[in-house]
């Protein structure tokens, strides 16, 4: 009985969650460069279960030989192992705004084992000094010429350096460089990653390396191609009506769960109250 307990609120947790992660996506469906995450559903190992016993056998020692019985396998529930985010590209939206860049994807390489896809980042410096990367563009300068992201990180050129520039009035080539006044001022910084899934995920649309290491430049890679689009932002890759559809299956999922656990919560009251009321 309190298997099954185990069992039903291991379900309605890892649903739980499951809405939570749906429901961030759909709050940042408008957040430029936003990847949306996929849960990873597990089910916990199997137990195979035996019951033990034992058999008499007649002699004059009365010898008891122990044995198993095997009962079959118990399947103790289910759990959201982890979260990863889909790195598919979303849609290019034309802004107009010269302060907005974005990566437009050409040929990235295939794992041949894992069938991931590898990703091109906008290199921009995280708060303690390493190197973080993002898809979101929306760009602008700050008030001592440096060119950050909207949330005020730095924007790194090729060499990792911060971009410096006299004005706003700039232009982004297909290639990456900045030119102003018709002079090369600096290149974007662009990151290339072969297995983005392990990138870990941070805030403001910021992903890391494990270690804060620094990506290989997508520029001296081979067969990795793309191109930087000014005017443009990359919309988030949410899928607002499936993820809306995966939202209600979360939410009857969870809503079946419950009512399992009442039915249990019901039979414990029964044999708690009825069954084992003692007659005086």
């Amino acid at each position: 009985m309190f298997r099954g307990f185990y069992t039903v609120a291991s379900g309605m947790l890892s649903q739980q969650r499951k809405t939570e992660m749906l429901t961030n996506n759909m709050s940042n469906a408008n957040t430029p460069g936003y990847k949306a995450d996929q849960a990873s559903m597990r089910a916990f190992p199997e137990m195979l279960m035996d019951r033990m016993d034992s058999s008499s056998i007649p002699t004059e020692k009365k010898l008891s030989l122990p044995f198993n019985q095997r009962v079959g396998a118990l399947n103790t529930g289910v759990y959201m192992q982890e979260t990863i985010p889909s790195f598919v590209q979303g849609d290019l939206q034309e802004t107009g705004r010269g302060l907005d860049v974005a990566l437009l994807d050409g040929s990235m390489p295939v794992d041949e084992e894992t069938g991931v896809r590898g990703s091109v980042f906008l290199t921009v410096e995280g708060q303690d000094g390493s190197p973080r990367y993002t898809r979101n563009g929306n760009l602008t300068v700050n008030g001592n010429g440096f060119l950050t992201t909207n949330s005020g990180f730095y924007m790194l050129d090729e060499n990792g350096d911060r971009i410096q520039l006299e004005s706003d009035q700039f232009t982004v080539g297909e290639n990456g460089q900045i030119v102003v006044d018709g002079n090369a001022v600096a290149t974007l910084g662009v990151g290339y990653s072969d297995n983005p899934n392990q990138l870990v995920k941070q805030g403001d649309g910021l992903f890391a390396t494990e270690g804060n290491a620094a990506l290989p430049d997508a520029y001296a890679e081979d067969n990795v191609s793309f191109a930087a689009k000014q005017g443009f932002l990359e919309r988030s890759n949410v899928d607002a009506s499936r993820t809306m559809t995966d939202m209600m299956s979360a939410y009857r999922a969870f809503e079946a769960n419950q009512k399992v656990l009442q039915a249990y919560d019901r039979s414990m009251e029964k044999a708690a109250n009825e069954i084992g009321r003692v007659n005086g």
